[in-house]
């Protein structure tokens, strides 16, 4: 197992294959951006296999396959049915924010992918357009009901609700997921970069508040899958809401999990700069024993906690660039 000076396991691997997305969602890439890894820096999918593989020989069991938007890269489920393919991967998933999905996820399903994870901030296409710097209602709609048709065991739905632009959205997102079945999530937006520090995102606990009241919904003690979010269930077991609260009530104590981004580097913190190039790693030839071995350092200098309030300027690289 890897375990971190502070006692953590990490058993959860992201791993960005692109930093390219077809949205530019304002908490996340600011509209004209072009300073985009070039392709020749980014991992082969061989690369990214030998690295899984390795994290996987010494006890991670979750991979979640992530971007920029992953669907992008040429080839994706290949590489997902590869990974899913390794000894000692259990979980493989996904996040994506659907434009490209509905003529893949039938291919992602069969490759091996168990669970998706999928980025929407409003049902309202204006909304949504002011939002991602694109009309994409349609093909979002598109991807999610071809996810469904395709037999996802668990389809979330990840919402960042924002101050004064679609934190009165969330009601109407709660009842599209009990229509269909989706579990739904609330995130804080994060100061990643200059574009995650433009927004104010909107206060949770009274949106909770609000939500436990409507929806008649009790706490849930069990986690549903490997991340830090926590979760409320409606009684009759139809509905689903999680929180994830990096800024008001931090989860890094229990932190389990490292990002692989496209470039390679090893990111120990999605709220500090501690990394690990791999790439010229990779590239020099370094062995089996020696890539575990670096890891197992890597890990080693995993951060105690972020410091996304005390230095919200601290992270410069957007979120894209890390692989969220």
């Amino acid at each position: 197992m890897l375990t971190d000076r502070f006692g953590r396991t990490v058993d959860y691997l992201r791993v960005s294959v692109t930093d390219r997305c077809d949205l530019r969602c304002t908490y996340c890439l600011p509209k004209g951006f072009k300073g985009f890894e070039e392709p020749r820096n980014w991992l082969t999918f061989d690369e990214i296999s030998r690295v899984v593989a390795a994290f996987g020989r010494m006890g991670t069991r979750r991979i979640r396959l992530t971007g920029g938007e992953p669907l992008l890269r040429r080839g994706i489920a290949g590489l997902a049915g590869d990974l899913a393919r390794l000894p000692g991967i259990a979980d493989l998933s996904l996040t994506t924010n659907a434009t490209q999905l509905a003529r893949q996820a039938t291919a992602l399903r069969q490759a091996g992918v168990r669970r998706l994870n999928v980025s929407l901030d409003s049902l309202r296409g204006d909304c949504l357009h002011d939002i991602t710097g694109r009309d994409c209602h349609a093909d979002v709609m598109a991807g999610l009901m071809a996810a469904k048709a395709a037999g996802f065991e668990q389809i979330k739905i990840n919402m960042v609700p924002l101050a004064g632009v679609n934190e009165g959205d969330v009601g109407d997102m709660v009842r599209f997921c009990i229509g269909h079945g989706f579990i739904l999530r609330l995130i804080e937006a994060m100061p990643m970069g200059d574009s995650g520090r433009s927004v104010r995102g909107a206060e949770l606990a009274p949106l909770l508040e609000q939500l436990a009241h409507e929806f008649a919904l009790l706490p849930l003690s069990v986690s549903m899958g490997g991340g830090p979010a926590r979760y409320w269930q409606s009684a009759d077991a139809r509905f689903t809401l999680g929180l994830i609260t990096p800024m008001s009530q931090h989860f890094c104590a229990s932190c389990n999990r490292v990002r692989l981004s496209v470039d390679g580097t090893l990111y120990l913190c999605l709220g500090q700069e501690a990394s690990l190039p791999l790439r010229p790693l990779l590239r020099s030839g370094i062995d089996d024993a020696g890539l575990e071995a670096a890891i197992r350092a890597a890990i080693e200098l995993k951060p105690e906690r972020h410091e996304f309030n005390e230095a919200p300027r601290q992270v410069v690289r957007l979120m894209a660039m890390t692989g969220g």
